[in-house]
This record gives structure tokens, C-alpha cells and sequence, in this order.
């Protein structure tokens, strides 16, 4: 197996692509939190969908893609939309300068509560949290390291 290196990457890093059924409002929800907390901007869509993606320096960061229009394409429409109640399978991580002031925000743009800032000594030195819904269900973490 040969590996080949380029001097610029022929793709992005790999990034976040969350299908969504409530696209606009998740639309709003990244629109109003992703560059304050991340310095992300968005690159391409509009809160009508089908399809919206925020960039850092270029390089994607994360997009948002409208369930239906992927199950169409996959061929998965009747399939059910959302799994019977389970434990979460995947999480967006923002590592943010304060996770308080992050949480506030994330919450008026209309993210739901999980559990509140509280400092995690146990999961690293200085590691504080909080973890939160985005509109559609995904669940974040904001931390900060002291």
C-alpha cells in the first residue's frame, strides 16, 4: 500500500455533516453560535436548506444537510427518521474560551439543557463543561481548559 502526500491536502479534514429535519431551525441555531464560539463562517446555504456549510481558515467545519433530501438519494425514505429512544451515538465538541457565557448563548439560540456548567477535574486538570441539545437533538459539549 503506497501512501500519497500533496503539499495542499486534496480533501478537508474530516468534519461534522449532520442530517437534520428541522432545518431552519437548526440553520439558526449554528448561524447564531458558530462564530462567536468557534470563528467559523458560514460559507455556503440559507436557512430554506437543503444544504449549509460553515468554514475555519477554509476548511470546512461543519455543514447541515436535510434528512429527507439524503434518504432520497440513499434510498432510505421509509425508513423510520429517528431510532426509538437510545444513548447518544455521536457528539459535537466546541472547545470555547468560557463555557458559561458558551452555555448562555447556546441556550437563547435555542439549544436545550443537558447538564450545567461544573468544573471535570476527573476527565482532565482544569476541564470544565457543559452539554446541551441543538434543535434537532444532537448533543454538544463546550468546554474550556483553565
Amino acid at each position: 500500500m503506497h501512501l500519497l502526500f500533496f503539499e495542499e491536502p486534496a480533501v478537508d479534514v474530516p468534519y461534522p455533516r449532520l442530517l437534520v429535519s428541522r432545518f431552519a431551525d437548526s440553520f439558526r441555531f449554528y448561524a447564531a453560535v458558530l462564530p462567536p464560539l468557534s470563528g467559523a463562517v458560514l460559507d455556503k446555504g440559507a436557512p430554506d436548506g437543503p444544504y449549509a456549510g460553515w468554514e475555519v481558515d477554509g476548511r470546512a467545519a461543519l455543514v447541515l444537510f436535510d434528512r429527507a433530501a439524503m434518504a432520497s438519494v440513499l434510498g432510505t425514505g421509509t425508513l423510520p427518521d429517528r431510532p426509538t429512544p437510545a444513548q447518544d451515538t455521536a457528539m459535537l465538541v466546541l472547545r470555547v474560551a468560557d463555557v458559561d457565557e458558551a452555555l448562555a448563548l447556546c441556550l437563547e439560540s435555542g439549544g436545550a439543557p443537558v447538564l450545567g456548567a461544573a468544573d471535570r477535574p476527573e476527565w482532565g486538570p482544569g476541564l470544565r463543561t457543559a452539554h446541551l441539545r441543538d434543535p434537532e437533538g444532537h448533543l454538544i459539549e463546550l468546554q474550556s481548559y483553565s
